[in-house]
């Protein structure tokens, strides 16, 4: 008796009369127009076809119990959108090729290799042709593969539907946020490297820019208003804190720019202006960055705590450092250039030595935050703005302190209510510039007893909170500083007159640097993340 219904059971199927397959192969012709009722299941009751016509059901009780074989299999399962069962189907002349039902699970980060129940379409050309002997029995594994294949699939369906995404770490978020869009243009930039991971090398050509070899060996250069903007470099995603030119005449072409998105820069913003390198060294924003004294590396620190200088023709790390606090504000010693003042969101000032990588002194006041500081008489002093201010006075705005013994040398230097969010030194007369809260700039002396000058005074740009930086010129004769409102304002230092004003940028204007070799060269840069060259 030959069944149309195969089972697994691997002594039946050894011992079948050769006949069985040539009966099967002439009742495939009576069975192929057979139509398959939707809906309908058999289970206990199922009807099995036998070679005479005869119909025997599954509770008939004329069968023995001991030789009862496995229970039929059902031809559909109880839910919607499932397929008959393959044992029960007829084999097509061509195997038609499986694909899955909707898209494939996007992939995940962590792993590599395809998603369960994804079949390449190049394999499923490739798989060959069955005999229609061996294609009326199908193999139990293959089944069990494909129920285990439909129930991971169905379960990364259920997955994807509850929206449950793959987790990105967070140094592959900044790469993906530091990489410039495509398109390029003249301000596209190279990416910068992770957080953690060491710089490229900055390629500096060895040759002096052509527009700064006329003005090397000229002693006294004289400062002009500028007019127009130069350049216009954008490529920072936060507000840009500060800039600084580098100190080294040769390779002053070169513009340092801190902000708030992480990062630092280095531009070529002389005869370019495009982008030279990106350093991702830290892990929270960079609050302050400056040019050492050599030109050839960058000390940094930001709100992660943290204090590096990179080297910039090697991309390496030459000093790393963990500070107490966040770090607001970073000044080399002028004399000893292994050392630097590190201030910030603390009541002390910590000197550091690169050498040994330890806090050397410490000038500890009664503050809570240092904003700028400013080294006096060649180094034996230096002055600290804080936020300590009352409701009649400002008694330690600014302090003057011994950089030798850290001892108090004057707290009772500005006596109006107004913190001062930066300081300036004079390139060629004995006094110094506080930007005050107050919308205006002081002018103080740089030696005891630190007197404020009565007589000028120099205002009509808004402050706001904003740390909106103050510099003169290289000649001394002008005073530049930005406002809260975006304009740029130079002011004649001997006259305190307004010179000329500049409708620089859309939001504050943080920061303002003139050029030191080039005459009425002027930078920029704003709370905005833009940063402008003048001339």
């Amino acid at each position: 008796m030959a069944s149309l219904v195969a089972y697994d059971d691997s002594d039946s199927e050894s011992e079948a009369d050769p006949a069985r397959s040539e009966d099967a192969a002439g009742q495939r012709g009576d069975t192929s127009g057979m139509s398959r009722p939707s809906g309908m299941g058999f289970a206990s009751s199922a009807v099995v076809m036998t070679k005479e016509g005869a119909q025997h059901t599954g509770n008939t009780p004329g069968i023995d119990p001991g030789r009862q074989r496995l229970p039929l299999a059902r031809l559909w399962r109880s839910d919607t959108g499932s397929c008959p069962s393959q044992r029960l189907q007829w084999p097509s002349k061509e195997p038609d090729a499986t694909f899955p039902t909707s898209d494939p699970p996007r992939p995940s980060l962590w792993v590599s290799r395809a998603p369960v129940g994804h079949v390449p379409l190049a394999a499923a050309c490739r798989k060959p042709l069955e005999p229609a002997g061996d294609a009326l029995r199908p193999s139990y594994d293959q089944s069990k593969l494909e129920s285990t294949t439909g129930n991971a699939g169905s379960c990364q369906r259920k997955r994807r539907e509850d929206c449950v995404l793959p987790y990105i770490p967070k140094r592959l978020r900044q790469l993906q946020a530091l990489t410039p869009a495509a398109g390029g243009g003249k301000d596209a930039e190279p990416p910068g490297s992770p957080a953690g991971c060491a710089p490229a090398p900055l390629c500096v050509t060895p040759t002096v820019s052509e527009f700064i070899q006329p003005y090397l060996n000229s002693q006294y250069r004289e400062t002009m208003v500028p007019k127009k903007v130069l350049f216009h470099l954008r490529g920072h995603r936060g507000p840009v804190n500060s800039i600084q030119w580098c100190p080294v005449f040769c390779k002053s072409h070169m513009l340092l720019s801190a902000s708030m998105d992480k990062t630092f820069k280095v531009w070529n913003a002389v005869d370019s202006g495009h982008c030279l390198q990106t350093y991702s060294v830290h892990s929270e924003a960079v609050r302050a960055a400056r040019w050492s004294p050599c030109g050839r590396r960058i000390l940094s620190g930001g709100f992660d705590f943290a204090l590096h200088l990179t080297d910039l023709e090697t991309g390496t790390q030459v000093f790393s450092g963990q500070s107490d606090f966040r770090v607001t504000t970073l000044k080399f010693h002028p004399k000893d250039h292994n050392v630097f003042l590190c201030g910030g969101f603390s009541s002390e000032i910590k000197a550091w030595d690169m050498r040994t990588g330890k806090v050397v002194k410490s000038y500890k006041a009664t503050i809570q935050q240092t904003l700028d500081i400013l080294f006096l008489q060649e180094g034996s002093e230096f002055l600290s703005s804080t936020d300590a201010s009352t409701r009649d006075s400002a008694d330690r705005t600014i302090i003057a302190w011994d950089f030798r013994t850290a001892a108090k040398i004057s707290n009772q230097i500005f006596h109006e209510r107004y913190t001062c969010p930066s300081l300036a030194l004079h390139p060629r007369e004995p006094v110094f510039l506080a930007q005050t809260n107050g919308n205006y700039l002081a002018l103080f002396s740089s030696v005891w007893p630190y007197r404020m000058s009565r007589r000028r005074r120099y205002e009509g740009h808004k402050v706001e909170g904003y740390a909106v930086g103050c510099e003169c010129s290289p000649c001394g004769d002008l005073l530049v500083t930005g406002s809260a409102d975006g304009r740029v304002l130079m002011f004649s230092f001997r006259t305190a007159s307004r010179a000329c004003t500049l409708q620089g940028h859309t939001q504050a204007c943080l920061g303002t640097t003139y050029h030191p070799v080039l005459p009425s060269v002027l930078g920029t840069c704003s709370w905005g993340g833009d940063i402008k060259i003048w001339h």
